[in-house]
């Protein structure tokens, strides 16, 4: 996969690439060839704000896996950065912007700018957060 920028190679398994970097895969759907279309949302996270980030993740809704064009998430936590990815597929990027206007992602982040969300609270994130994406 690739952009204008970069080359994306993504491998569930063990890797002798030089250059690569390391997750460990804290929740998973899906099957991550099918997929056309990839956003990586990549989240600086403290070291005091792991256990609530994760803790965030792990409890989320599900309601991504039922929507139209989505192919599969992997929630990765860095083994050696402060920087987890929420990598989601999708059959093209239609169906991306599609999910971004529906019911359940305003559902997945409604808490957002909340009191109750990760997000206000201090100490979790160690910058602000950025999005990638790659086209097959």
């Amino acid at each position: 996969m690739n952009n204008d920028e970069e080359v994306l190679v993504l491998q569930e398994q063990e890797t002798t690439l030089d250059n690569a970097i390391e997750y460990d895969v804290l929740d998973q759907s899906g099957d991550l060839p099918s997929g056309r279309f990839a956003v990586l949302n990549n989240i600086p996270v403290t070291e005091e704000g792991r256990e609530i980030f994760e803790q965030r993740f792990n409890n989320r809704a599900r309601l991504i896996e039922a929507e139209p064009g989505f192919v599969a998430i992997r929630v990765l936590r860095p083994v050696h950065s402060g920087t987890y990815v929420i990598l989601t597929m999708w059959e093209d990027e239609e169906s991306f912007k599609n999910w971004q206007e529906s019911q359940a992602y305003g559902k997945a982040h409604a808490k957002r700018g909340t009191e109750d969300g990760v997000d206000q609270r201090p100490n979790i994130f160690s910058g602000p957060s950025f999005v990638t994406t790659y086209k097959k």
